[in-house]
């Protein structure tokens, strides 16, 4: 039986530039950066294709976020028809700890989203607003901070 043979390759030169920067001195720069230490308090989803196809790419990300150990809700806000109670308890989504918001009739999905998510009793507000504008965006942001919460938008197409 042979003995394994021990590998003297030559670094690429391609790579030594890299191995060359300094890489800890970047890393230490981006830790201080002021937008690592604030999340962003606004994110936007957009699915395209089958609703059943969105459903079941959209269901970890729901999943996950109804397993937070925050203590406060996952709140969605009008969501679409096809997500249902029972696909809430198919998809495994702990549903003791989401909350199911409609608008009334004085009210736009985007002012409840907005209330809801100023009021701060949802760790994440999640919106189902298509198209959605620049201004909306903002007032949802805004409204997030406020709140100390995140806002998701869905966009399902």
């Amino acid at each position: 039986m042979q003995s394994p043979q021990p590998l003297n390759r030559t670094q690429l030169p391609l790579f030594d530039a890299f191995l060359a920067s300094p890489a800890p001195a970047l890393m230490a720069e981006a830790a201080q950066s002021p937008w690592l230490d604030e999340p962003e308090a606004f994110s936007e989803l957009s699915l395209r294709g089958a609703a059943g196809h969105c459903l079941s790419l959209l269901a970890p990300i729901l999943r996950e976020l109804s397993e937070t150990s925050d203590a406060r809700w996952l709140t969605l806000i009008a969501p679409p028809a096809s997500l249902t109670a029972n696909w809430l308890r198919d998809a495994g989504l702990n549903r003791e700890r989401i909350l199911l918001l409609q608008p009334g009739e004085r009210q736009s999905p985007l002012q409840l989203a907005e209330e809801a998510l100023r009021l701060g009793r949802s760790h994440t507000v999640i919106s189902w607003l298509h198209p959605l504008g620049h201004a909306a965006r903002q007032r949802l942001e805004q409204a997030a901070r406020q709140g100390q919460a995140q806002s998701l938008n869905i966009s399902l197409g």
